[in-house]
């Protein structure tokens, strides 16, 4: 049995009651069929959102053997999902490109899609080099290692072209001492780092008391399981042992400095639940631990930890609020969609994330020992002159740093990247003029004569839902798209309009195919293939229906037409043209003499707008096997590496007895296929049977109470037809 596939296609299709992109297969008769089972709203959202991964809907476009797999669910307001995608290659996770995520409804619509533009790939995924070696040699990149995760072979694209790379996170000090988490790609190949990108974000800040507060931790230790393994201690990775109340009050008291930790961290974590319905920092309740009396002027996340070190005089340690809330919001950053970039600008904004985090988390803990405000660090004294760090309303009053966008250059440091993102996140909560005492702040060029601000707590809503976005090639103009999606699924035409004048007044222009903020909705469609990928011998024809569905305003006539169609393959549709929310048939006509291979086929739906799916067309496929005569039932389907479908017809069926289920799965010679018995436990599909040998045939056998199951087929590696039999009870 292979324990991680679950986690890389399979997982893709684990909450979905049906499955809109599961390859239709022939049945000879087929089990009961029931109602619905509970949570079909979400199951509805992320059957479309599978769909459209599976389709390549727009910018989710993919090629031959590559796959984009479902890795995370966050349910939002108004019965909306944000469903995050990884592509894979032939089985092996893709770094660096090709990353896309689905908004959708719990009516089964597709709202928005954002996907990180990436080449086709075309690679050998056989290692030369060992995964110890690898591991040795990212290990050197440190004069000490403190931890290094298990190498993961995976596929990297460097400048556009992918590397077989063993990718590992290694953790330590650099020959000068300052820390370092290395997220190490080596390649597979030669055995050189082939990228290594230094995710320890160093961020000034400011040690001062928060006073007598109250902090979640267990009777005798400061570790608060209430969320996740959060503890906090010091710099041997234990957490303070002791009993209330923790700490001295005294500036440079570790235990105090760790009660200002946790206060400030569990506030933050608070204020993401009930401000945004978030599940805490790292979106599943937890966060990373802690670690105060670092000896250094430095405060840091590295992917493992925040640390947090003393001021430059020594009088106070770095646990202000908005200093423990910034280097959090850089694991909120890390642990989104698309996770941590390696360029200037993603880095800006990564630093932006941890002040405008810094910035709520003020606003919702409304401590009195710390006024909310935009600044960064202001009670630090950091430099001597008593200044802060940095200026949300105003970046350009500290080291001049850039108010706006067009401002920002490859070489711009990544703190002073960090202006432009908090100034619009500024004039988007107060305003360019607010008033009250609250400062006004600038408009660049071109922009707006005057901003109206929504308030702190619509705009951050809006900003972790862009967030949610976020895909690994994360730019200005990305954010200001997605902004405006969130902005108006989630309140309306104002904030919408809002957060369009807060973008405009920094510089970051309109972008091609960015949600209309008009009042009423602006007419649109999505498109989706049922399968998404056929096999065909030459002299035969192969037949895909293609779905359309209204995600804006009033049901339009959509117009289907093909391209990229191969010499002797021919693609109509009956009908031609649909009312979205209708559907096609799409007869792929395969002459002979029509050489063998894989071909992708894009369909292409002409209305208001425009949108692609593809169809990967695979020519001189074999028959699916045999072998599965015994059971009762058989379907039939094909899959390409890596792909998944659910059976009895992308669905599942009801046994309303207990009994023993059987399920027989014949795969092509010389691949991998996997096959997993699924049963529904009131809010998602949960294994209870698997097969999962490193061969092409698979057998289970499962005694079970009455209820909704389902069978799962996995391509684990290779590809081609199967034949999969089951009796149920």
């Amino acid at each position: 049995m292979h324990p991680s596939r679950l986690t890389a296609a399979v997982a893709a299709l684990a909450l979905s009651a049906s499955l809109a992109t599961a390859l239709a297969g022939t049945a000879s008769a087929a089990p009961q069929a029931q109602p619905v089972p509970p949570g079909h709203g979400k199951s509805l959202a992320l059957a479309a959102a599978d769909s459209a991964a599976a389709s390549g809907l727009d910018e989710l476009r993919h090629g031959a053997d590559e796959d984009l797999v479902r890795t995370s669910v966050t349910p939002w307001a108004n019965g909306l999902y944000y469903a995050a995608y990884q592509r894979t290659y032939k089985g092996l996770p893709v770094h660096g490109g090709g990353d896309g995520v689905v908004l959708s409804d719990s009516s089964g619509k597709v709202r928005d899609v954002s996907g990180s533009a990436a080449p086709a790939i075309k690679v050998s995924t056989s290692a030369k080099v060992t995964a110890e070696k690898a591991l040795a040699t990212a290990r050197g990149q440190l004069a000490a290692v403190e931890s290094a995760s298990a190498p993961e072979l995976t596929v990297l694209l460097k400048g556009g072209k992918p590397v077989l790379a063993w990718h590992t996170l290694v953790v330590g000090t650099t020959a000068t001492r300052l820390p370092s988490s290395l997220d190490t790609y080596v390649d597979a190949r030669t055995g050189k780092v082939a990228q290594a990108t230094d995710k320890v974000r160093h961020a000034e800040g400011r040690g001062y008391h928060n006073g007598n507060v109250t902090i979640d931790t267990a009777a005798s230790s400061m570790t608060d399981t209430s969320r996740g393994a959060f503890k906090c201690g010091g710099q041997n990775g234990s957490a303070y042992t002791g009993s209330s109340p923790w700490g001295n009050g005294g500036a440079n008291d570790l235990v105090t400095a760790c009660v200002d930790i946790m206060y400030a961290a569990q506030r933050e974590s608070d204020m993401l639940k009930e401000w945004f319905g978030y599940n805490g920092i790292n979106g599943q309740g937890g966060m990373v631990p802690a670690r105060a009396g670092l000896t250094q002027v430095n405060a840091y996340y590295d992917g493992t930890k925040t640390t947090y070190g003393r001021n430059q005089n020594g009088t106070n340690q770095l646990t202000g609020i908005d200093v423990v809330a910034h280097e959090y919001g850089h694991e909120i950053f890390d642990r989104t969609p698309g996770s941590a970039g390696s360029s200037n600008e993603n880095g800006g904004m990564n630093e932006s994330t941890g002040d405008i985090f810094g910035a709520l988390t003020e606003h919702y803990a409304d401590n009195p020992n710390d006024t909310p405000d935009y600044t960064v660090g202001e009670e630090l004294n950091f430099t001597g002159n008593n200044q802060p760090i940095r200026n949300m309303y105003n970046p350009s009053l500290i080291n001049n740093d850039p108010n706006c966008y067009p401002q920002l250059s490859s070489g711009t440091e990544v703190h002073a990247a960090a202006g432009p993102q908090n100034h619009w996140f500024y004039l988007l909560a107060e305003g360019s003029n607010p008033g009250g005492g609250k400062p006004s702040s600038p408009i660049c060029s071109g922009g707006p004569s005057s901003v109206t601000g929504i308030g702190i707590q619509k705009a951050g809503k809006i900003f972790m839902g862009a967030l949610l976005m976020k895909t690994s090639s994360w730019n200005h103009p990305a954010a200001r798209r997605a902004t405006l999606t969130t902005a108006k699924n989630t309140y309306g035409a104002t904030e919408c309009n809002a957060v369009k004048a807060a973008w405009n007044a920094i510089g970051v222009p309109a972008q091609s195919g960015e949600t209309d903020c008009g009042g009423t909705s602006t007419p649109d469609f999505s498109l989706s293939l049922n399968p998404s990928s056929g096999n065909a011998q030459p002299d035969t024809q192969v037949t895909a229906t293609v779905n359309t569905s209204t995600t804006g305003g009033a049901a339009q006539t959509v117009q289907l037409s093909a391209s990229g169609a191969p010499s002797g393959v021919t693609v109509s549709f009956s009908p031609a043209s649909v009312t979205s929310g209708s559907s096609s048939t799409m007869t792929v006509k395969v002459a002979a003499g029509t050489p063998n291979g894989t071909y992708p086929i894009t369909v292409t739906g002409t209305g208001s707008a425009t949108h692609t799916v593809t169809y990967q067309l695979t020519v001189g496929s074999t028959t699916p096997p045999t072998g599965c005569d015994s059971t009762e039932y058989t379907y039939q389907g094909t899959l390409a590496s890596g792909q998944a479908a659910a059976q009895p017809d992308g669905s599942y069926y009801y046994s309303a007895s207990a009994g023993t289920h059987v399920g027989c799965l014949r795969g092509p010679a010389g691949t991998d296929f996997d096959l997993y018995l699924q049963k529904w436990n009131g809010a998602a599909w949960a294994d209870v049977a698997v097969g999962g040998t490193a061969g092409a045939d698979e057998d289970t056998n499962y005694y079970g109470t009455a209820g909704y199951y389902r069978y799962v087929v996995h391509a684990y590696s290779g590809s081609g037809a199967y034949t999969l039999g089951l009796s149920a009870p």
